[in-house]
């Protein structure tokens, strides 16, 4: 059961692993019984709220600002909320940080060669070869984190591995009881 809101602002390159990562945590989260809980990936959110916006820097910050307006809102009302965007630039993670208050950064790293394998669409390969403007970590930049809560290696941990480490930072940090909810069962009522 969630004690209090918070947002889980999963930042990374592109194919680094942040939606699988974060319909994972979704998934665990509510298997646990929270249901209070919204995953906002950044495609889906370009699509339905910010699809008037381009790739310019102002844009990519007038669209994390977007995501981190609705995350506050979702947050201050006790909903667990998982971002996955890109968010390349620390001054609007930054600002999202400060607007959202409940927030843990965590940064979802892997090595552009192994970005390049996984992408099934071939985007690392067009931009690499000058043939996709504005794509992050080739043509624009991501400006890493410098003191994320969670730092995930997706390529050196699977995806459960990575799951249950912000699961477990989430109940250290008091935004979840470490208690399970077992189905037909009475929960436990220890605090």
């Amino acid at each position: 059961m969630s004690l209090k809101g918070v947002t889980i602002w999963l930042t990374g390159l592109p194919s680094a692993g942040k939606t699988t990562l974060a319909h994972l945590v979704g998934n665990k989260l509510r298997e646990r019984g929270i249901t209070g809980l919204e995953i906002l990936d950044g495609d889906v959110i370009r699509l339905n709220l910010c699809k008037d916006l381009g790739f310019s820097q102002e844009d990519r910050m007038t669209n994390i600002r977007r995501i981190a307006f609705v995350s506050q809102l979702l947050t201050r009302h006790g909903v667990i909320v998982i971002v996955a965007a890109i968010s390349p630039y620390r001054e609007s993670r930054d600002n999202a940080r400060k607007e959202i208050k409940a927030f843990v950064e965590v940064f979802v790293k892997c090595p552009i060669e192994v970005l390049v394998e996984r992408d099934v669409k071939g985007l690392y390969k067009k931009a690499l070869a000058g043939n996709l403007p504005h794509f992050t970590g080739v043509s624009d930049p991501y400006e890493e984190p410098l003191h994320p809560e969670i730092l995930i290696e997706t390529d050196k941990e699977p995806p459960e591995s990575s799951a249950a480490k912000i699961l477990g930072f989430l109940e250290k940090q008091g935004y979840l009881s470490g208690t399970f909810s077992i189905p037909n069962e009475k929960r436990s009522s220890t605090p």
